[in-house]
């Protein structure tokens, strides 16, 4: 019988699903409560979890220990309920999966739910897969709406989701231009090949884009041929919420417009073989290139390129595209963001671990291995994760939204104890940063370059104990480097004064069902919520400034600010008197964000906001652009004249 602590378990909510029952009973003996199957299939549905009998937690992550008094009996009680197909479809568990532990001298049931597999899926309460599907949030356990529940339900059945016979569609839904590139591209990949002597429609069955059915003959197009080589008009009319972006924006300017943008907007084919070609050679420039030699040849590429290659063909092979939510590519100068509709079909452990490959789509991975792109056997994630920790960058961040339904890839570029941040954390904490572990020195580090850290995150990023780390994480915030918000998996971790705010990887670039219009008609918005236009610096204030220009490249006013900051040139560190002046002399012309001044002054945002801007507000230095919402996306800061 193992035994814990009620710490453990408070650890044991940072890391894994958990959900407490306190399973007394009428008689004080103990039972085992008909919501323990409803959250039983809804962390099978979801990704597995923790349930504890026993256990009351009045407040999420905190906990009271009631103990069972006759553990036997819940679990006989258990049992025949999971085994009951009147009550529960299937039953996952074994014996191992249910036992008894000691938590403060009194016995609690453990629960461990794994996750369900694809073809497991849906499990659920009942006879209805429509009526008794649950999933998990952080919440608790929610019922599935019908579209959820078939979605899989084909999973379930549907090994490849793109092998589908679209009847109706033949060539005159091809564009034949890329099937034509697509061909040479092969030739080029495999040049003694003997598909190479097929006719079009040959070649395109051989690749999984062509079929016919045996029982009436009809045939035609796969949705792999429409997807990876239709029209747009085709594609669009076989799947409604198709829609394919690519976003380049710059964090280092404050430009509410995109650098670039592919999209479809009816200027290009649409397909997903003609985004790939456009997509990879936008991700691909800027990334520098050593020279180096393989016998005689030269080596054009990195680990970062091979990184990017898998990860975008990772969404487009991996994609539901009968799902709600676009594909999604963004760049920005500090990372990459891969998004697709559709929930991974492995666990997450799996995935990272490599050698099992459960593709969504396998004919369109067979397109694209054929010409050489992709890799086989479940290796592209660990490739990404190898190849990112080779440039001592932070590992990537996978991970499910379940209400959206779409698996999120984020691929950060920064050092992770570069000498500068160490230089940043010692004006924020002094030497003290400096004597701290190494994984509390990665937290403060990665809440300064992302702004929040959670218990997750830093189990991503570094191999130590779960519960080392959730003891590390507290001992930051009772020293005050940082506070808490949220409770149980919820809980983030950020510097005193800077609550975050909400993620801007994905927040601004949701094109969900209904959103069409939005994408097409207004191609201006924000990029990551830090922009701000000339007309948006205009307060109503007497005492303010009533005009800004635009932090354009080469305008009059950028070169005059840049004259203002002439005292810091090439200082890594100054007084603070003479900071605050310059700050000052930089904002009496007009608004100016966060953002801005950081890019001006050469310092952090974060350092900006702790160490000068929060204070110079204190002390009527500065007023807000927002004063009544401190957490604006476009917050910004004015010189106040008396």
């Amino acid at each position: 019988m193992s035994v814990l602590s009620t710490f453990d378990l408070e650890a044991l909510s940072e890391g894994v699903d958990i959900e407490c029952k306190r399973a007394s009973g009428r008689d004080g003996q103990g039972e085992c409560p008909k919501s323990v199957f409803e959250s039983y299939v809804a962390m099978a549905n979801t990704q597995g979890g923790t349930i504890l009998l026993g256990v009351n937690e009045p407040v999420s992550g905190q906990f009271a220990v009631t103990g069972i008094a006759d553990p036997a009996k819940v679990r006989k009680s258990l049992w025949d309920g999971l085994n009951n197909p009147q009550r529960v479809n299937k039953n996952l568990l074994i014996d191992q999966c249910v036992d008894v532990v000691t938590v403060d001298g009194l016995s609690v049931v453990r629960i461990k739910v794994p996750r369900a597999s694809r073809r497991d899926q849906p499990i659920y309460l009942g006879l209805n897969p429509l009526k008794g599907t649950y999933r998990r949030n952080y919440e608790g356990d929610y019922l599935c709406d019908e579209v959820t529940v078939r979605r899989m339900l084909a999973e379930q059945v549907e090994d490849s989701r793109d092998a589908r016979l679209m009847e109706g569609y033949g060539f005159d839904d091809l564009e034949i231009e890329a099937l034509r590139r697509y061909r040479n591209q092969f030739k080029s990949t495999k040049p003694d090949h003997p598909w190479l002597e097929l006719d079009d429609q040959e070649f395109l069955r051989s690749l999984g884009g062509w079929a016919k059915d045996r029982q009436t003959g009809v045939a035609g197009l796969t949705l792999a041929g429409l997807l990876m080589f239709g029209k747009q008009p085709s594609i669009l009319a076989a799947v409604p919420n198709y829609i394919v972006d690519y976003q380049e924006g710059s964090r280092a300017s404050d430009e509410s417009r995109w650098l670039d943008r592919i999209t479809t907007d009816g200027t290009w084919s649409g397909n997903l073989y003609d985004f790939y070609r456009r997509v990879i050679q936008k991700l691909f420039v800027d990334l520098k290139v050593p020279f180096k030699l393989s016998g005689i040849d030269r080596v054009d590429e990195t680990p970062v390129h091979e990184a990017l290659r898998e990860a975008l063909v990772n969404t487009l092979i991996h994609a539901d595209y009968t799902g709600r939510v676009s594909i999604l590519v963004v760049k920005r100068p500090d990372m990459f963001v891969f998004r697709n509709p559709g929930l991974m079909r492995l666990p997450l452990v799996e995935v990272k671990k490599g050698g099992i490959s459960d593709c969504r789509n396998r004919n369109l991975q067979k397109m694209f291995q054929l010409i050489g792109q992709g890799e086989q056997a479940g290796s592209g994630i660990p490739k990404i994760y190898r190849n990112w920790e080779k440039q001592q960058w932070p590992l990537p961040e996978l991970k499910e939204e379940l209400e959206l339904e779409v698996t999120n890839l984020s691929l950060r570029m920064v050092s992770l104890l570069p000498q500068e941040t160490f230089e940043e954390m010692d004006v924020r904490f002094g030497e003290r940063f400096r004597e701290l572990p190494h994984e509390q020195q990665l937290a403060l580090v990665t809440v300064a370059n992302e702004g929040q850290v959670n218990h997750a995150r830093l189990t991503e990023m570094t191999s130590a104990h779960s519960r080392d780390l959730t003891l590390a994480l507290a001992a930051l915030v009772k020293e005050g480097f940082l506070t808490s918000s949220g409770a149980a998996r919820r809980t983030v971790y950020f510097f005193p004064g800077e609550p975050p705010c909400a993620p801007d990887e994905l927040s601004y670039l949701d094109v969900s069902l209904g959103q069409t219009d939005r994408l097409e008609g207004q191609m201006d918005l924000p990029f990551s919520g830090v922009s701000v236009k000339s007309d948006d610096l205009v307060e109503n204030s007497d005492h303010l400034s009533q005009s800004s220009d635009h932090l354009s490249a080469g305008s009059d006013r950028l070169e005059r600010l840049r004259r203002l900051t002439a005292p810091l040139r090439g200082r890594k560190k100054v007084a603070k008197a003479l900071m605050q002046s310059v700050i000052c002399d930089l904002c009496r012309e007009g608004f100016l964000t966060q953002k801005q001044l950081s890019e001006l002054l050469h310092r952090s945002p974060h350092t900006l906001r702790n160490s000068y801007l929060n204070q110079m507000v204190k002390d009527s230095q500065l007023v807000l652009k927002y004063p009544h919402k401190l957490n604006h996306p476009q917050q910004a800061y004015h010189t106040l004249r008396i």
